[in-house]
Formats: C-alpha cells, sequence, structure tokens
C-alpha cells in the first residue's frame, strides 16, 4: 500500500531484525561510537527519538519529559556524559512505561538497575551511581542532541541492543525495513545450507580465492 493513507511502519519491527542486520542492509544509518550500555542482558528496543538535555546533577528534565511523553518513544538524554549522579531508577521507569516510552539511551548513569530490568523497561546507559540529584532547571526537550558522535533529532528513529545503538532518519523506515528484513532472510538460507553440510567458504563463493 503506498500513497496517501498508507500505513507506516511500526520501529518496532526493527528489533527482532537487531543493530547489525539494519547497519548492513542499510548504509545510511548512523552508529554510536562507545554507546551506552544496555542494564541486563536481552534489553532492546526501538522507536522514534524524544530528546532531552539533562543538567548533570539535575533531573527535573528527565521529569518534564516523561511527561510530555505521547507514547511510543525512545527517552535519548543528553546528562553530558556524567557519571557522578543516578538521575534515573525504578519510578522513573515505571512513570515512563505508564506514559508508553519504550525505552531509554542515556549519556550518564542510573541507578536501581536490578528492579528496572524486572520492570522489563529497556534502559542503555554509561554506569551506576545511587548519588541523588536536584529538580531545578529545566534543562531543554526535543532539542537535538549529540551521543556517541552522533546527532539525534527529535522523531529520529533510535534501534538499540546488545550489539550497538543506531539511528536513521524516521523518512527511512519503510525503506530501511524493507532491506533489513531481506538481509535476514539471505541469511537464514545461509543457516539452513551450513546446517546442510557447507561451508562459508562456498556459500560466499571463496572456495576458489587463495586463503593462504
Amino acid at each position: 500500500m503506498t500513497g496517501q493513507g498508507a500505513v507506516r511502519p511500526d520501529a518496532a519491527a526493527l528489533v527482532p531484525l537487531g543493530t547489525a542486520t539494519l547497519g548492513e542492509a542499510w548504509p545510511a544509518a548512523r552508529l554510536l561510537a562507545a554507546p551506552p550500555r544496555p542494564l541486563a542482558p536481552g534489553m532492546a528496543m526501538a522507536g522514534p527519538a524524544l530528546t532531552v538535555h539533562c543538567r548533570p546533577g539535575d533531573n527535573l528534565a528527565l521529569h518534564l519529559a516523561i511527561a510530555s511523553a505521547k507514547g511510543g518513544e525512545v527517552l535519548v538524554v543528553d546528562y553530558g556524559g556524567s557519571t557522578e549522579s543516578g538521575p534515573f531508577g525504578e519510578i522513573m521507569a515505571l512513570a515512563c512505561q505508564m506514559r508508553g516510552i519504550v525505552g531509554m539511551v542515556i549519556d550518564g548513569s542510573v541507578r536501581d538497575c536490578a528492579q528496572i530490568a524486572a520492570l522489563g523497561f529497556p534502559v542503555f546507559a554509561r554506569g551506576l551511581n545511587i548519588r541523588g540529584t536536584s529538580k531545578g532547571d529545566r534543562g531543554r526537550i526535543g532539542q537535538p542532541v549529540t551521543i556517541g558522535g552522533v546527532e539525534i533529532a527529535v522523531g529520529d528513529i533510535v534501534l538499540a541492543d546488545a550489539d550497538a545503538i543506531v539511528t536513521i532518519a524516521p523518512a527511512d523506515l519503510p525503506a530501511a525495513l524493507a532491506a533489513a528484513r531481506a538481509r535476514a532472510a539471505r541469511e537464514a538460507v545461509m543457516m539452513d545450507r551450513l546446517r546442510a553440510g557447507e561451508t562459508t567458504l562456498a556459500i560466499l563463493g571463496l572456495d576458489g580465492r587463495d586463503t593462504a
């Protein structure tokens, strides 16, 4: 279905495909360098970015951003790379879930990692710190942030898993999703051939090359 009234694919469809597949299939995908890491194994998420500039040592901007969410977003938080405090924990993770936020990437630390994992709320952070924060700086919501050398604007599609964090332009989502699905299908065929006894050299047409 195309044209006016076409149903736009949901970014969540990228999650089972993964960052590695999307990154290979869609060269325009932008890869965060040394990205924040998932709090627990298996955490993965995808959605349009809701960007937040949050002053290190203060988390009012996060509370304001969560309250403004429409649902389906990934919080992308510029915390200045600071790991000296934990501006986000279990209570805020539950607040995110109640607002329909699907996960968070923060260039900083959080707290309550076990409790957040038990909630099933994906969080990608620089570290852990139980030190509290003040609530006096409104920060900036909805302005571009830069994390891992990549500028991320509101609405950019963010995909994060154990391998990486990548972003794509919102307009690229349908084509990027189709390309990633096609690559995943090709890889499934390759794995079937491996299980049947073929080698990667034969499958990739490399068996005639000098491998010495």
